[in-house]
């Protein structure tokens, strides 16, 4: 399965990228064992809080929401405005 991963704000700034296209030997996978394969490969800043919000396909999705072949996730941090 393809996937394209999209980090915003400061987990862009921490990881050092904007996003990546990566490809897992499986056909679906949750958001929380995403981000835990993507913390162990290198996104250590995935793995630093359980503040972070994910979407997929650009919109909002919990731990437990699959994600399938072609999906685009996003992790960012809580955004806090005024």
């Amino acid at each position: 399965m393809k996937l394209h991963i999209r980090y915003f704000a400061s987990l862009r700034e921490s990881i050092g990228r904007a996003g990546e296209d990566i490809e897992l030997p499986c056909e679906q996978i949750s958001v929380a064992a995403l981000r835990e394969h993507l913390a162990a490969h290198g996104a250590d800043a995935l793995g630093d809080t359980d503040k972070l919000r994910a979407a997929v396909n650009q919109v909002m999705a919990g731990p437990q929401t699959a994600i399938g072949d072609g999906d685009e996730v996003a992790f960012f941090p809580p955004v806090t405005g005024g």
